[in-house]
């Protein structure tokens, strides 16, 4: 049997289909391919269009979406392809291409999301200083730094050449350094950095809340204004870490905290619900790519000997390819700004105005003015 092959996700050339699972497997693929363009298009659009995911930190998401996009336009399909006719048919040129593409999305998603991670912390550990700096001059910098390092990581397929004797096929380097230099790169590291990174976000976050609690509010000085206290450093920090544990806590405790501040606190809060977010989405990332990552370093090890039977294999592989098309679910699910900027963009602008006319009549305006709304 031959080494697992990164780039189709078999383990060898495919017996072939009957034209009913053929059919089937091709329908599958199809939607999660219509799936991750679609929702992921939506997440750019939202991120463009609405004003309250305008925040610079937001241009990742951006990024992350245009590589989950890419990965369904640029590899889905032959993976597809290659998985239905058991051969490669592309020739050897643009194999070699297509495993450096799989291989740059993989990187770059991976990438984004521990530059998130990074991001969020210094949110939390240094709110004031790190917002003043965070532009999105930096923030586009720090994305083709991304970028640029999961080129430099997706290189050695392109200099490799296809094996010239057996079955036609696809296939990465399948030298043991090979295997667990590239496992541990694009996988295993940067989990390992965003799980220090988030372990320290929730420790800074139960310690910073647990003094709090402890400690009496300030009173107010005569004559100080009730803005220029709630915008001090000091309590703008301990208020951001705060929300924050509300927000891993309980979403209920989330919208309470959001409520009872005033603008300072909501954009503070909004920044910590992304973060909740954000770790539920590197979670997600973690639990579809692990088991395949895994029994592909498995095999670079021990060979045969630790080799997973072909068809677990290619669901290891394909369960990773889900990934893609998962995030758009999770910030409709976790973050209400996604879901009303989806909304928006999928009902169009009638319903935008119809929703503009019901919190008018909530908020008592006159139904006459209603029509000259944009």
């Amino acid at each position: 049997m031959e080494a697992p092959r990164r780039g189709n996700g078999s383990l060898g050339v495919s017996r072939g289909y009957s034209w009913g699972a053929s059919a089937a497997l091709a329908g599958l693929v199809g939607l999660l391919i219509a799936a991750t363009v679609v929702g992921n298009v939506l997440v750019v659009l939202a991120v463009r269009s609405s004003r309250a995911l305008r925040a610079p930190q937001n241009l990742f998401l951006v990024s992350l979406a245009a590589a989950d996009i890419l990965v369904a336009a640029l590899v889905m399909p032959f993976s597809l392809a290659n998985e239905l006719a058991g051969a490669w048919a592309f020739g050897p040129a643009w194999c070699r291409l297509y495993l450096a593409l799989d291989v740059l999305f993989c990187s770059a998603s991976i990438a984004h999301l521990c530059a998130i991670s990074l991001d969020r912390y210094w949110s939390v550990s240094r709110a004031v200083e790190y917002t003043r700096r965070r532009t999105a001059r930096r923030i586009k910098g720090v994305i083709g730094a991304v970028w640029l390092l999961s080129a430099l990581i997706s290189c050695p397929p392109l200099l490799s050449r296809p094996a010239p004797d057996g079955p036609p096929g696809c296939r990465l380097n399948d030298e043991t350094w090979y295997i667990l230099a590239s496992c541990v790169g694009s996988f295993f590291a940067p989990c390992l950095v965003m799980g220090l990174v988030y372990v320290r976000i929730y420790r800074l976050a139960k310690r910073r809340s647990r003094s709090l609690s402890l400690k009496p509010p300030p009173q107010p000085r005569r004559g100080a204004s009730r803005r220029n206290s709630v915008d001090a450093p000091d309590a703008r920090s301990g208020r951001a870490l705060d929300l924050w544990a509300a927000a891993a806590s309980s979403r209920r405790g989330r919208e309470g905290s959001v409520s009872g501040g005033g603008g300072s606190s909501v954009s503070q809060a909004r920044e910590k619900r992304f973060t909740f977010v954000l770790a539920v989405v590197m979670g997600v990332f973690v639990l579809c790519w692990f088991p395949f990552f895994f029994s592909y370093s498995l095999y670079g090890l021990c060979r045969e000997a630790c080799q997973v039977p072909e068809p677990l294999f290619k669901f290891f592989f394909w369960i990773g390819y889900c990934n893609s098309a998962l995030n758009p679910l999770i910030y409709t699910v976790f973050n209400q700004d996604f879901r009303r900027a989806f909304q928006r963009i999928l009902c169009g602008a009638r319903a935008g105005r119809g929703q503009r006319r019901r919190r008018g009549r909530r908020r008592g305006k006159p139904q006459q003015q209603e029509r000259f709304l944009p």
